[in-house]
């Protein structure tokens, strides 16, 4: 008997977990989100139907699952905030969330979550958004596989796609982020992954985190954002198999590091960026096993950046290869491949006999004078460039590769 009451007390405690399931719709019990809200308890899933809901801010305060059935849509009353999270185990799946007004005052979002933990918010679409997902002081959510689209004009009049504040161990995967101030924002946000998003049109940066560590983002593509990525102020990030692509303009980067130490930038492609890698006091950074494609510069390294290695790189038809301020001396730059390096290997080992130097003069005129980039690839430039190489006077002696590669390194390119 006592056995028989113990597994029935059991199954009540598994079917009281599981909850219930409320449904909203035209010809359904609720025809309001509101009023499901109200009703739901915690573990509940409440099934949205296709249609079109004009709501109030739409607050959750207990565990529970919202779905939508067929993406259907969702606008605030006001154009102001849609959901706002007050509750761990929340999850929020397949909606379409559309049209908040901009404020210079409120941060609206379509979906805000302050203070919780183990949310998931997946397959949302959103569109003509202020802020799209808006996380602060939480953690352990991830946001993935969303599709978020902005309609920004400037940066004062915007937000961002995928905002973490004071936030640990968020996973942001698979998302689209599209048109905003920033496409994923993250500052104070730690042990956090951000991986395989497509991050484009975006007016000031594609990805900008700071002080920001042990996070690491990889398999992402930054296309023509106003800069690709901005890390700041940050240590221990790992950048791997990221895209940056066509990220252009007079002050435009595809990778900006500034303050950031003991980081690794592995097998990322940098391809037609204004300058692919800008480092500012940037130190002990391993830069390995990359490619830069056809960039305008391909490194620019200033602001006391000391203790860095950048080895095993391909440089390819970039319009300026390195350009740096001081001296460099702490920074290894040995066993690269230069498209633009003529030396020669006699005894064929694959690494050419002299070293080469990446610095050319005219790169030192240009950002002194930007003027002068009309004389780019004239002869008057070749002969000032080749004059400098034999000997010597403005360029850093001391910055070479004395290992350069003689063909292109074979490396795993995801």
């Amino acid at each position: 008997m006592q056995r028989l009451l113990l597994i029935l007390f059991s199954l009540f405690i598994a079917y009281s977990t599981i909850g219930s399931e409320l449904r909203v719709g035209k010809n359904q019990v609720f025809h309001s989100i509101e009023m499901a809200l109200k009703m739901s308890q915690s573990g509940d899933t409440i099934f949205v139907e296709k249609g079109i809901y004009i709501e109030p801010n739409l607050l959750i305060q207990h565990p529970i699952s919202l779905i939508g059935i067929n993406y259907p849509t969702i606008e605030n009353n006001k154009q102001q905030e849609i959901i706002t999270v007050e509750s761990d185990s929340v999850s929020i799946i397949g909606l379409h969330l559309q049209n908040i007004k901009v404020s210079y005052i409120n941060d609206y979002a379509a979906i805000k979550v302050n203070r919780q933990k183990h949310c998931v918010f997946e397959n949302n679409r959103l569109e003509n958004t202020f802020f799209g997902i808006f996380l602060k002081h939480s953690k352990d959510c991830i946001i993935r596989n969303n599709y978020i689209k902005g309609n920004a004009k400037n940066e004062m009049s915007s937000g961002n796609a995928v905002h973490l504040w004071y936030c640990k161990n968020i996973l942001v995967e698979k998302n689209q982020a599209r048109n905003h101030r920033d496409g994923i924002y993250l500052e104070f946000v730690d042990n956090s992954i951000v991986k395989n998003n497509i991050v484009a049109d975006n007016i000031r940066y594609g990805l900008h985190f700071m002080f920001s560590d042990h996070d690491e983002y990889r398999g992402n593509t930054f296309r023509s954002n106003g800069a690709g990525v901005a890390v700041m102020f940050s240590k221990y990030i790992k950048m791997q198999n990221n895209h940056f692509e066509f990220n252009w303009g007079s002050a435009s980067y595809g990778l900006l590091l500034k303050d950031i130490t003991d980081s690794e930038i592995t097998n990322n492609i940098f391809k037609q960026n204004t300058i692919a890698i800008y480092m500012e006091g940037a130190n002990r950074v391993d830069i390995h096993k990359n490619e830069f494609n056809s960039n305008g510069w391909a490194m620019k390294i200033y602001g006391s950046s000391m203790y860095n290695k950048i080895n095993q790189n391909n440089f390819l038809n970039n319009s300026f290869e390195l350009g740096v301020s001081g001296k460099s001396e702490s920074n290894n730059f040995d066993g690269n491949y230069w498209s633009s390096h003529t030396g020669y290997d006699l005894n064929k080992d694959g690494t050419a006999d002299i070293p080469y130097r990446p610095v050319k003069l005219f790169s030192r005129i240009i950002s002194r004078i930007p003027s002068t980039s009309i004389l780019m690839r004239s002869l008057l430039i070749d002969i000032i460039d080749f004059a400098e190489k034999v000997n010597p006077v403005l360029t850093p002696d001391n910055l070479k590769d004395h290992r350069p590669s003689m063909k292109i390194i074979d490396y795993d390119k995801n």
